[in-house]
């Protein structure tokens, strides 16, 4: 094999080994939150780096279920959740 094409492939392995790695050491706290608005509730589990980012990240996806509209959307992120539990 030439010496280009043997670099080529190990750039390439390089490049995977670190998407692979990246991805499974992404989100270092984990949380569900459950939200209730308008007499609906909805739990939903999420990952970040820090605990804002995971608290902000299932927050908004529990109000995302339940909440329509933006206005609905940002008022029930606004209101204090039901429950958190972090895992």
């Amino acid at each position: 094999m030439k010496k280009p094409v043997l670099v080529g492939i190990l750039i390439f392995a390089a490049i995977i080994g670190l998407l692979v790695y990246s991805t499974l050491t992404l989100g270092g706290q984990r949380v569900e939150v459950c939200m209730q608005f308008n007499g609906h509730q909805s739990c939903r589990t999420a990952k970040g780096n820090t605990k804002d980012e995971a608290l902000r990240t299932a927050t908004s996806n529990a109000c995302g279920d339940i909440a329509s509209g933006v206005t609905d959307s940002l008022a029930c992120e606004r209101s204090e959740p039901v429950k958190v539990t972090w895992k």
